[in-house]
């Protein structure tokens, strides 16, 4: 449930109140580098905000947003597809602050998460995407660079991205 998980984060919920759009975008960027490194596909479902008519679809490699249509919320959708995904088989984990919400999805068969512990998880995984990017760091391609400063490193694999 994006709003849920924006309005509990202290950052993009002090955001969203100067633009609601930058925080669903900061939002969908934090997901993405959590979905890829957790190997998880993430789906994040909106409620149809100052939207008029059918649900909208966007997916990119990292994450699928759903904009639910006029009149549905982002429960009832969220419930529709958990029943879906775990009738096919499939693990779900639906993120949401809301208890009646997380019963019934529970009922489903998927698991809960509160926006409180997804946002604890996306903190440890950036932890640990940090702690392999120092690792490979210090593993060091040559002689040379093992006898480099950690800036230099750091300068030089920004050149090396750059170059890609």
């Amino acid at each position: 449930d994006g709003y849920n998980v924006i309005n509990a984060w202290k950052d993009l919920s002090v955001l969203a109140e100067e633009s609601l759009e930058h925080a669903r975008e900061k939002l969908l960027e934090r997901l993405s580098s959590y979905g890829a490194f957790r190997a998880m596909r993430t789906v994040v479902v909106f409620d149809a905000y100052e939207r008029a008519g059918e649900a909208a679809l966007e997916e990119n490699a990292a994450v699928t947003v759903i904009f639910t249509a006029a009149g549905e919320t982002a429960d009832s959708y969220i419930e529709r597809l958990a029943y879906e995904v775990v009738r096919r088989g499939e693990t779900v984990y639906v993120v949401t602050n809301d208890w009646a919400e997380q019963m019934t999805v529970l009922g489903a068969g998927a698991y809960r998460k509160s926006a409180r512990e997804l946002i604890e998880d996306c903190r440890r995984a950036r932890q640990e995407m940090e702690k392999e990017k120092r690792a490979k760091l210090d593993i060091g391609r040559s002689e040379v660079g093992s006898r480099l400063g950690k800036d230099v490193l750091e300068k030089l694999e920004q050149w090396r991205r750059q170059s890609r």
